[in-house]
This record gives C-alpha cells, structure tokens and sequence, in this order.
C-alpha cells in the first residue's frame, strides 16, 4: 500500500500529521506540565484510580516526559517506562506506544483488545474496548491512522491504513475503515461507509452511501 499524496487527503487535512514521530522529544500537548496533564486524564476517567485507561495514558505520557530529561535520568525512566508499560497492556489489554500523538482529555472506555497505533489522536477523543488502530498491509509500515478531534469510537471497530478520521465523527461498533471518514460522519459497516451526518454537518450529504470517501487508501 503506497503512502498517502497530500492531494489525496481530505480539504483542509495538514499532511504533516501522518509524519511518523521518531521517537526522539516530547510529544505531549503543549502549555501543561506533566502533572496537570495526568490530572486531567485522572478527571477524564471518573477520577478512578483504577482505571486501566487512565493508567495507560499515565505510562504513555510519562514515557514522553522523558524524553526531556537529562541522559541519566532518562536511561532510569526509559527503564521504569518499558516496565510499567509491559504490565499496563498485560494486565489491562491497552497497547498504546509513546511515539502515537495523544491529545487532551482522551477517554479510554471498557478495557481490553486496545491495539492503538496510530499516528495520532485528537482532542476529546472516545475509545472503546476491542479497537484496533494500525498499518494496513506490510507495505506500508508507516501507513497509520490520524484521528480527528471529537471523535467517539464503538467497541470492535477496526481503522487501518492511512486514513483521516474528520472531526466529530462516530465510529460504529465492529466497523472495519480503511478510507477516510469525512468530519461529523457517522459510519459504520464492513466496509465502513457514511451512514448519515450529525447535526452541523448536513453539507455533506453527497458523502452518504460512500465508503467513507472517494479517496482509496490503497
């Protein structure tokens, strides 16, 4: 599967957000210590401190604080990160790399079968149990998902490839997407296809019936 061509993406989608993140600084939302990142996300999640979503992001974000610390202090929190990830996706089914692009006040509801590799993830973002984000085919390595703001996805659906989820839209339970989903969609299916638009978003109704798009992924 060959990589998206900018014109290929949807009208007003930066191509830079499908750049791969190497790896290398902190990718956490900007203008929030760590702390008050891990407060809100505390918040997001009922404020429970048992639950596997938050401690899946807490470890996702700690694992990009460190990237800013001195060498030697990183090597130890490289360490403690490997670890307390590996026991995060053993005992809570949540696999979610630091290098995806996470934003604020994400929502990881009803643990379990969470495969999250995208390229990134918005804002106010909904995910729930048994989802997978990820490559497409091994030709394409690179070929991640980005996920728009606001968007709420359903348990077991399936985003592959790399497709452009717009902002607002819902993802319908055991969905299979592999094209990009136009802002405020609902869409569902196998292949997923536009099923109707939320209020707000009534313009682009010649997008119903399609497959998510007019664009292929492949």
């Amino acid at each position: 599967m060959a990589e998206l061509a900018p014109r290929d993406l949807p009208a007003g989608v930066d191509p830079a957000l499908f750049d791969p993140n190497p790896g290398i600084s902190n990718e956490n939302p900007k203008g929030l210590s760590f702390w008050s990142l891990v407060a809100e996300d505390y918040r997001t999640h009922d404020s429970d401190p048992l639950s596997q979503g938050f401690w899946a992001l807490f470890w996702h974000r700690f694992g990009n604080w460190r990237m800013g610390l001195p060498k030697p202090a990183r090597v130890l929190a490289t360490l403690i990160y490997r670890l307390m990830a590996k026991l995060t996706e053993w005992m809570g089914g949540i696999f979610l790399p630091y290098t995806v692009r996470v934003g604020r006040r994400v929502r990881l509801e009803h643990f379990g079968g969470m495969i999250l590799v995208a390229q990134a993830i918005g804002d106010d973002v909904i995910i729930r149990q048994n989802t997978t984000f990820g490559i497409a085919g091994l030709s394409g390595l690179q070929n991640r998902p980005v996920i728009g703001n606001g968007v709420e996805i359903g348990a077991g659906a399936v985003i592959v490839g790399s497709v452009h989820v717009g902002e607002g839209a819902v993802i319908g339970a055991n969905a299979v997407v592999t094209r990009h989903v136009p802002a405020g969609a609902v869409a569902g299916g196998i292949p997923a296809r536009v099923l109707k638009m939320r209020p707000g978003h009534e313009g682009a109704e010649d997008a119903l019936g399609a497959t998510a798009s007019e664009t292929p992924n492949d």
